[in-house]
């Protein structure tokens, strides 16, 4: 790594967010004890990391993310723990879990406030952006790829089925006809010119479930979420806990679903727990989240 790059990632880096979603609920559900051993499979800026350390003496923390820029982000923020921490690059669903390894597992699921506020990654349409949208930069296919290449049948069913998007057929059949689409404000004034003028500029813009599908796509977050939970439930030493905060209905039902469904697990949340209306008033994200927790037997 050269000391342009290593520049570039220390400013980078400064910009991912540490405020953990659901805190105390992550904590208390884990129930986090002296000495124990925990994975957070999503790291991130590394903030429900630090809750972990900070809840019990001697604990240690194996920390993932697939996001380079991530995982430099939590080695700084977290630098007081690092004889505490290990720090492993990798998608949580190619991790190779061995049996009975870990008292608590956290995984806080969706695209982080960093990726969402820096342009050049091209997750969000409020800035000018090459369509890119990768967690992991290391890999080849891009939103562009998607949009540029895929048909017209292909990306309905995309819009549709990862983003719920209702006209996802007529927007569609216009990114065919305008296409090829290079920046993220491209593709999103070409949706919005599907939508009547009047809800254009609503609350919601029109463009949102689309990037929301591309994005899902792009990282293959959904078949990803379906593994991670398929093996990671074997980690957890009997008794051990795993905690999932999911961002939309599509990850809350495989997690739902999933917990219900593992031979290994008892489910400890009926319903999801949401974010008290204090935690939504500082920290607006965690209006959507559900957290979902389940034990070992």
């Amino acid at each position: 790594m050269n000391s342009d790059r290593e520049t570039l990632l220390d400013l980078e880096e400064s910009t991912f967010s540490h405020i953990p979603v659901l805190s105390r609920e992550v904590i208390e559900g884990l129930a986090v004890r002296p000495g124990g051993h925990y994975l957070d499979a999503t790291v991130g800026g590394g903030g429900h990391s630090r809750l972990i350390l900070e809840a019990a003496p001697d604990v240690r923390v194996t920390a993932l993310d697939q996001d380079e820029q991530a995982l430099l982000a939590a080695k700084k923020e977290l630098f007081e723990y690092n004889n505490r921490v290990k720090f492993i690059l990798t998608n949580f669903a190619a991790q190779k879990f061995q049996e009975e390894t870990f008292d608590g597992i956290i995984a806080d699921l969706g695209v982080s406030s960093y990726h969402l506020d820096t342009p050049e990654r091209g997750f969000s349409f409020r800035h000018e952006a090459s369509l890119d949208m990768r967690m992991d930069q290391r890999q080849s296919l891009t939103a562009a790829d998607i949009i540029n290449n895929s048909d017209e049948i292909e990306l309905a069913d995309i819009f549709f089925r990862y983003g719920e998007e209702r006209l996802s057929r007529r927007m569609a059949r216009r990114i065919v006809e305008k296409r090829p689409f290079h920046t993220t404000l491209e593709l999103a004034n070409a949706i919005a010119y599907c939508v009547s003028p009047k809800y254009r500029h609503g609350r919601i813009h029109p463009a949102t479930r689309v990037f929301q599908a591309l994005r899902i796509v792009v990282n293959d977050e959904l078949k990803s979420l379906e593994t991670f939970i398929d093996q990671a439930p074997k980690a957890l030493i009997p008794g051990g806990r795993i905690a999932i905060i999911s961002f939309h209905s599509l990850e809350d039902r495989i997690v739902k679903h999933g917990f219900r469904n593992s031979p290994s697990l008892r489910v400890l949340t009926k319903k999801p727990i949401t974010a008290a209306e204090e935690e939504i008033d500082d920290n607006p994200r965690s209006r959507s989240a559900k957290l979902r927790i389940a034990q070992r037997e």
